[in-house]
């Protein structure tokens, strides 16, 4: 397990390294092509990376302002570096992928620029590994951050290295990478995912603390770090119980970013929870507008039927189906499977992701869709691998359950039907329902 207190601290500074750069299961991200490498002709890095339109928001002057300095410049391997990290801030601003790709670009044309020894060859990888991580291309990230650690074995190359093996379902060998970031550079892009691994390993007061710290550490400069942290906690607080600390660390975050999608979902959830539905409603439907993922969908679909609104709920519900394959196919098929509804599709989605992806989440997705396909014996085997690291998750729970219940494991159904009542709260209205489950 990641300690608190470091062997040793190393000072380092990365321009828009932020906490959400590790993936967890918050707010999913748009995966269309996601693992789609650039196709051989394709158009000079350099060019795509300078001229690609800089987009609205904040960050459009500054991103204008680094492609005309790169372009005028001699020595402009410094902007490029810059303006590679400052695409991965838009991507997450924006939550459009459209921008990691851009930040791809950015590495590539520093890579092609840089002769040998040159820093600027692994400050390359680094931004072009994290790039792949959020493209889930997660094999070829994990190549770079290899060849990071190798050369170099700076803090973020660790945090890039422990992030990708955790997607693919390593999490002992993440959790060593995590722990080599923590002694070399103990902050809050450390923190932040050594909150996720204590969350992930069942210890939800060590993961509530730790993601404080992180919350508290985060640069003023980077209110989108500020905002995650805030977000991810009020989960946590949620799950513990404390809704009122929940909303509160909600507030926050929408204060540093008012239209900040995953702080309103995490506002709607809250709200679910205390059976408002009607109330959640607004904050979900404009996180859905601002990020139109599966999850927000499914959210907003919930909200609105058991507001009495089935007409707006089926129209989510067919947003979600029409966009999901693309955006979320992890998710598209975890509800396609709670539905019963095509139930190939899911398991074909859910055994596509496995190839990419083998954590807790995605095993948990097989389970839930081999269960729909009518596997039930097959489901249960899978679904004790994604429990295997004693996550504390209503979802897991209750999938467990109605899955041993389906296979004839009376005992065990209702132990983990047990546990996802007691955590109800983290479950959808349309999840709830399979507490009704009888063993």
């Amino acid at each position: 397990m990641i300690v608190m207190t470091p062997t040793r601290v190393v000072r380092n500074w990365l321009p828009g390294l932020a906490l959400a750069a590790v993936l967890i299961p918050l707010a999913g991200c748009r995966a269309a092509d996601a693992n789609r490498a650039p196709e051989a002709g394709a158009p000079d890095a350099c060019a795509v990376a300078l001229g690609a339109p800089a987009g609205g928001g904040r960050l459009a002057p500054e991103i204008t302002r680094l492609q005309q300095e790169a372009r005028r410049s001699r020595g402009a391997a410094p902007a490029i570096e810059k303006l590679g990290w400052q695409y991965v801030e838009q991507a997450r601003l924006s939550y459009d992928p459209g921008y990691y790709k851009l930040a791809e670009q950015c590495a590539l044309c520093l890579e092609g620029r840089a002769e040998a020894g040159d820093r600027h060859t692994e400050a390359a990888r680094l931004l072009r590994g994290y790039a792949l991580h959020n493209l889930h291309r997660f094999a070829e990230a994990e190549g770079v951050a290899r060849k990071l650690v190798a050369a170099r074995g700076l803090p973020f190359d660790y945090g890039l290295l422990g992030d990708v093996l955790m997607e693919q379902g390593r999490l002992g060998a993440a959790v060593e990478a995590y722990q080599q970031m923590m002694n070399l550079k103990p902050g809050p892009q450390a923190y932040s995912r050594a909150a996720h691994v204590r969350w992930l390993k069942g210890d939800l007061a060590g993961a509530t603390q730790m993601m404080k710290l992180a919350a508290r550490g985060a640069s003023p400069a980077d209110v989108e770090s500020s905002a995650w942290a805030a977000t991810r906690l009020a989960l946590y607080e949620l799950q513990a119980g404390a809704s009122k600390a929940a909303r509160a660390a909600c507030d926050e975050a929408l204060a540093l970013l008012p239209e900040y999608a995953p702080a309103l979902l995490a506002r709607g959830r809250v709200l679910l929870a205390e059976n408002q539905p009607a109330a959640a409603v607004a904050p979900l439907a404009r996180a859905a507008e601002l990020n139109p993922l599966p999850e927000y969908q499914w959210a907003l679909a919930d909200a609105l039927r058991a507001s009495g609104r089935g007409g707006e709920a089926r129209a989510a519900e067919a947003r979600l189906v029409d966009r999901g394959e693309a955006d979320d196919p992890r998710t598209l098929a975890l509800y396609l499977a709670t539905r019963g509804e095509r139930a190939e599709t899911a398991l074909r989605l859910a055994e596509e992701e496995m190839k990419v992806r083998a954590d807790v989440f995605t095993l948990d997705a097989l389970a839930w869709a081999q269960r729909a396909a009518g596997r039930a014996d097959e489901a249960f085997g899978t679904m004790k691998r994604a429990l295997a690291e004693g996550t504390q998750d209503a979802r897991l729970f209750a999938h467990a359950g109605v899955i041993a219940a389906d296979a004839g494991l009376t005992a065990e159904a209702r132990r983990y039907l047990g546990r996802a009542a007691a955590l109800r709260a983290m479950l959808l209205p349309s999840e709830q329902e399979l507490l009704t489950t009888r063993p």
